[in-house]
Formats: C-alpha cells, sequence, structure tokens
C-alpha cells in the first residue's frame, strides 16, 4: 500500500497545522456527516488520542490506524515543510520509571539540554527539554504511569515521596556512560499533580574557553585589562540563564594558578574546577551568602567568586573584600553594564566606595544562531525593520530561520553571548562620584559598545534573525 492509496480529501489537509500532524502523527482523511476522519500511525495511537483531537478541532473525531511508514510518508507528502527530526519525535512512554528517568536524562544530556520538565495537565502529561533555550516536547505519558516517574524522581533525588501538598528541592548525581554531572530537582504542586523540573547542570569546567564565548577583540581586551588587577570588583550582570555564570568561570579558569587561592560560594555549584575551593550555599543552616563571605575573610583569599549580589549585606561584603585587597567577581541582575551602577547606589552602597572599587562592568545576553544547514537568504527591506527597532547601518541581505533535521526543526542551532564591558577610569569614576548615570555619550567617545550594537553586528553578519535580537534593538 502506497500513500496514493490513502483517501485525502485536500481541503482537510489546512485544518491543521504541520506541527500538529508530525506532533501526534496524523494525516486528515475526510469530513464524514460534518465529523473529522484521521489516519493515524498504528506505533502512536493511545486511547485518549481521539479525545485530544476532538478538543484540538471543535469536532466529532475518529481515527483509522496506518503502518508507521506508510504515515511517515504521507506527512513527509503533505507536511513537508513542518517535518522534525527523528530523534525529537513525540514517543509514549511504556517502560518502568528507573529506566525511563536514566533514559531521559542520559538523551537530555547528550542533546545538550539544560533543563527536563516533566508536566501534568487534565488530559495529558507530557516531557519536555529545554534546548538552546527553547522548550521542545519529547515523550507523552499515560496519566496512571505519572505517578511511579515522579516517585521515581523523589526517591533518587531525597524526597518525601509522601509529601505532594508543598514544594521540595533535590539533588541527583547522575552518573551513567561515563556522564557525571549534578541535576537540581524543584517538585511544585499544581491543579492537576505535581510538575517536576530537572536543571542538568553541567560541572565540568575544562571545556570552557574565555575566547570562543563570544567578546569582541576590543570587549575582550578591555575585560582581560581589568582581571589584571589585585583588587577590586567585576560585576557581570544579566537576566537569568544569559550564561553569566559560564563567563564567570571561564574567568576563573584564566585565574586560576598554583599561586593564587581562589575561593567561590555558589548557589547552585554550577561547574566543577581542579584547584578552587567551592562552598554551596545552604541557608537552612545558616550557610548564606553574608556569612560565608564573613569567614571567608579567614581564608587568606586572593580571589572571590561570589555566585551573585542578591541584597544589601551580600553587596557590603563584596565591597568590604574589595576595599581590604581582594579581586571579588559577581554577578547582578540588571539590564545594562551601566544599570549595575544605579543598581547598587539602591543598595546603599555608597557611591565613592563604588568608585573606587569597582573595575569593569559587563552586561550579557545569550542569542540564538541560525542554522547553518537550513537558514534562508532574503533581500531586506528598510520597512521589515519596526518603528520601534534602531538600525545601526542599512541592510541589503538577511538571513530568517527555516528549520529542518540538525536543528530540530528550530531554524536555530547554538548560542553565542552577546557582551557590553565598560572599563572603568578615572573619568567614569567621577561621574559615579557625582551620580551622573547618563553617560551614553560619555561611553560612545570612549569607543564601547552597547549591548544592541554587538547583537545588530550579529544580525548584519548574517549569523542570527531580527527576531532573536529584537528585544536587545527595542532598548
Amino acid at each position: 500500500m502506497t500513500v496514493d492509496n490513502l483517501i485525502v480529501d485536500p481541503v482537510t489537509i489546512p485544518l491543521i497545522s504541520g506541527r500538529q500532524a508530525w506532533h501526534y502523527r496524523i494525516i486528515p482523511s475526510d469530513r464524514p456527516d460534518g465529523a473529522l476522519a484521521f489516519y493515524v500511525d498504528e506505533g502512536h495511537f493511545y486511547e485518549s488520542l481521539a479525545d485530544e483531537l476532538e478538543l484540538l478541532t471543535g469536532k466529532k473525531v475518529t481515527l483509522k490506524k496506518q503502518p508507521a511508514s506508510l504515515l511517515q510518508n504521507a506527512l513527509e507528502k503533505y507536511y513537508p515543510n513542518d517535518r522534525q527530526d527523528s530523534r525529537l519525535q513525540n514517543d509514549y512512554y511504556t517502560g518502568d520509571a528507573e529506566s525511563f528517568l536514566t533514559h531521559l536524562i542520559a538523551e537530555a544530556r547528550n542533546l545538550k539540554s539544560s533543563d527536563i520538565h516533566v508536566e501534568i495537565y487534565e488530559e495529558k502529561c507530557r516531557v519536555r527539554i529545554r534546548i538552546d533555550g527553547v522548550l521542545v516536547q519529547r515523550y507523552i505519558l499515560e496519566k496512571k504511569q505519572y505517578p511511579s516517574l515522579i516517585n521515581k524522581i523523589k526517591i533518587v533525588s531525597n524526597l518525601d515521596i509522601a509529601e505532594k501538598r508543598l514544594p521540595q528541592d533535590g539533588r541527583i548525581y547522575f552518573e551513567h556512560g561515563g556522564h557525571k554531572f549534578d541535576i537540581r530537582v524543584s517538585v511544585l504542586p499544581t491543579l492537576h499533580g505535581e510538575k517536576v523540573v530537572l536543571r542538568l547542570l553541567s560541572n565540568d569546567a575544562t571545556n570552557i574557553d574565555i575566547h570562543t564565548l563570544g567578546f569582541s577583540a576590543f570587549d575582550l581586551d578591555n575585560y582581560l585589562e581589568g582581571l589584571k588587577k589585585k583588587q577590586g570588583i567585576i560585576l557581570i550582570s544579566g537576566p537569568t540563564g544569559s550564561g553569566k555564570t559560564t563567563t564567570l568561570y571561564a574567568t576563573l579558569k584564566l585565574l586560576n594558578t598554583d599561586t593564587r587561592n581562589i575561593l567561590t560560594i555558589e548557589d547552585p555549584i554550577e561547574y566543577t574546577l581542579e584547584g578552587v575551593n567551592q562552598v554551596q550555599v545552604k541557608e537552612s543552616i545558616g550557610l548564606t551568602f553574608a556569612a560565608t563571605l564573613r569567614n571567608f575573610l579567614r581564608q587568606d583569599p586572593n580571589i572571590i567568586m561570589l555566585g551573585e549580589i542578591r541584597d544589601t549585606d551580600t553587596a557590603n561584603m563584596a565591597v568590604r573584600m574589595a576595599l581590604t585587597g581582594h579581586l571579588v567577581l559577581s554577578t547582578i541582575h540588571t539590564n545594562s553594564a551601566w544599570g549595575t551602577i544605579s543598581r547598587l547606589i539602591d543598595m546603599d552602597i555608597p557611591a565613592f566606595l563604588l568608585a573606587d572599587t569597582l573595575e569593569t562592568t559587563v552586561a550579557q545576553r545569550l542569542v540564538r544562531l541560525l542554522c547553518p544547514a537550513c537558514k534562508a537568504k532574503r533581500e531586506f527591506e528598510p520597512g521589515q525593520f519596526p518603528t520601534r527597532l534602531r538600525s545601526f547601518r542599512p541592510v541589503p541581505v538577511h538571513y530568517v530561520a527555516k528549520g529542518c533535521q540538525e536543528c530540530y526543526n528550530t531554524g536555530f542551532k547554538g548560542r553565542k553571548a552577546v557582551y557590553e564591558v565598560i572599563p572603568m577610569d578615572e573619568e567614569l569614576a567621577e561621574q559615579i562620584k557625582a551620580r551622573n548615570l547618563s553617560v551614553g555619550d560619555l561611553l560612545a567617545r570612549k569607543g564601547i559598545k552597547t549591548l544592541a550594537e554587538n547583537a545588530f553586528e550579529l544580525f548584519e553578519q548574517g549569523l542570527t534573525s531580527l527576531e532573536e535580537i529584537y528585544s536587545l534593538l527595542a532598548n
């Protein structure tokens, strides 16, 4: 039997999207008496599928099972531009919880995923994995199978399987097939059951190289110059998931020598680096950032890495350590490199102390790169720039995301950090002391490029899309 033997009414093809067709592995057949009929891959059929499709389409649904190979050919014929990579087709969980969990974690690691989401809803359960910052659905679970998987996750992360009403946090040390790394586990009670997120912590920092993260040559020179100082504060700002910790560890790797004593306080410890003394925050027993930093001063450190400046106490401790002859590295949540100044002043750090201790302030974001295998070249018209966005230079052509097997049908493959680096000098220090926070013209005269300018260069070079850098250009 071939695809041509399937009775398909062309009018029914647009009734579902290509994404839905590939997700459920179905092809619309006809519309008997106002209902909808679908051919379905017999290997992906499950009891509640018809109910799901009725909710999706708002019509009565009937299903006709067909061999997997036939449905595959039909999907490629009728929805060719929406094909997903076979490695990321939605599979159905049918094995036992222990083997499935091991397989799931190993698979997520191989796909360079940062997080695994295990979720339950009224009609279905699913597993999604985050690749290059975007969640991709991977598995469908039956509701009756969900509790055993949640309990297995709780057991291996030393959580209470009887507690289903309160959030819980735990950790898994995963070792399988040569892989060894930590997983942070968060369990959250929701309307229909418990949702679990597993954060895969990379652990090994040996492959991190500061020269390949995304710094321009000018910004890298400015950043490395700040690292030559024996005391002061170097701050990296950006939202959660923007790669700040990776930049910090690339920096520590560069500074890590036998002649230096390096201490870190983190929550959680995301990488391990031989020769660096790392401390994990445990607030439940009083091991907080501020308390640990006070003890650090008795450990004769040269360099201190503080995972995040969260509050006034921590900020004051960081300034105190910088004043007493230590190089302090940390992160902070602000929108720009210069915005770090106003944030710290809002934390009651005196402007004159900030001017004396801050050596370098950095802002960064992660930008997804277009898949080189499928990105499509287009002529660019000035009108394509939304009125809110700034175009630094004319762009004759640009590239758009399409999607293929190489990029899991997302159109993007890999990410690159975009930086804004401000090295402090006497002129900028005077601006801080005067609390003059509007220094855009001064920074431009010094040749310092903003996040928007560096992001625009990636777009101009055809490495990313306009949509991907929209938020940076709009600021």
